[in-house]
């Protein structure tokens, strides 16, 4: 049985190794592409701090970070894998938060307490083009004064790869890894378009998170699972849950 990857290129062959190195076999169908948006800062503001909620964010603007004057600033991450990718884009003082955006916000909150940043000081909030909530207005209820530059979007991708098509008709595919709102709708919408929604849709829908579940359950799946923190390795273990209740 293959375990089916629906997130983006390239975080999708890091997370495709790691399920290898578990002894799976794995089919990718990243049904999102990733396209950075031209960053046009005309806020004249001058930063205090940098708040992320993907690794995208910074792989968008990497070029221009020197540029922009960023690199000194101290960053908010949403988790570990967008601090990573800020650590290797060159920042220095990247803080790091639980893995969500209401993670972020408290641990951006925190910092203020922590005399990391000035609460009145202005925030720099990089941001996809969808966001799932607004961090900013949240924050500026809070008395942060937060600037958001939308720096990417991800666009979804019409259809599934040959062989995850095949996969589903022949039963092979054992469960499917969920890993954001919008990758869950785009592989909904894509299954459909290829007849195979309701094989689709039949086996474990593992979900980075209970927002992502709500859209697998919403369209009928039957077994959706939420990992109990919103990383990789408790989406590998609830997968691990999953495929042994289905072995059982």
């Amino acid at each position: 049985m293959s375990i089916l990857v629906t997130r983006p290129h390239p975080d999708n062959e890091a997370t495709a190794e790691s399920l290898r190195a578990r002894g799976h076999v794995v089919l990718l169908a990243p049904v999102l592409k990733f396209e950075p948006v031209p960053f046009h800062d005309e806020s004249q503001a001058g930063y205090n701090a940098i708040m992320v909620t993907s690794a995208n964010a910074i792989r968008a603007v990497a070029p221009l970070l020197h540029n922009l004057d960023l690199l000194k600033l101290p960053l908010f991450a949403v988790g570990e894998h967008t601090a990573a990718a800020a650590r290797d884009a060159g920042f220095t003082e990247v803080i790091v938060a639980g893995g969500d955006a209401a993670a972020l916000r408290d641990r951006v909150m925190q910092g203020a307490r922590d005399k990391v940043l000035k609460k009145k000081g202005t925030l720099l909030y990089l941001a996809g083009a969808d966001l799932s909530r607004d961090l900013g207005g949240e924050l500026g209820a809070e008395g942060f004064n937060v600037v958001t530059q939308t720096t990417y979007r991800m666009v979804p991708v019409k259809h599934l790869p040959r062989e995850v098509c095949e996969g589903f008709a022949a039963h092979g595919i054992g469960a499917v890894l969920h890993y954001s709102r919008r990758s869950a709708r785009a592989f909904l919408e894509a299954a459909r378009d290829e007849g195979v929604e309701i094989s689709a849709l039949s086996i474990p829908q593992c979900c980075l998170s209970e927002t992502v579940a709500f859209v697998l359950r919403e369209a009928g799946a039957s077994q959706v699972l939420v990992a109990a923190r919103p990383d990789e390795n408790a989406l590998f273990e609830t997968l691990e849950r999953a495929l042994r209740t289905r072995l059982a």
